[in-house]
């Protein structure tokens, strides 16, 4: 899946966090914010309540399966600035994109 083949489908499932920004950070391939203020995706970036960090292929590998989460949180693969809570939201509503 592309970056644009991503925000295309959490514009779709409403992947993001209602009245919070969080930005997912993939390095050189850039972000995609999650507005939950104004319930969009974007690849703009800006100040967000949580940021969190994390390569594009270890990104892939988490959305494949083949990566627990909390296990690239553990070793450092994702990380996270800013409000823990809005990640810790944020994990339901990705959930959606595998459905």
């Amino acid at each position: 899946m592309t970056k644009q083949e991503l925000v295309t489908k959490m514009q779709e499932n409403n992947a993001w966090v209602d009245g919070k920004k969080v930005k997912m950070d993939f390095g050189d391939k850039g972000v995609i914010m999650l507005n939950g203020v104004d319930k969009q995706v974007t690849e703009d970036d800006g100040d967000a309540d949580t940021t969190i960090k994390v390569d594009w292929n270890d990104w892939q590998a988490m959305a494949d399966g083949q990566l627990d989460g909390m296990t690239a949180f553990m070793t450092g693969k994702l990380k996270v600035e800013g409000d823990m809570s809005n990640a810790m939201q944020l994990q339901g509503v990705l959930a959606k994109l595998n459905s």
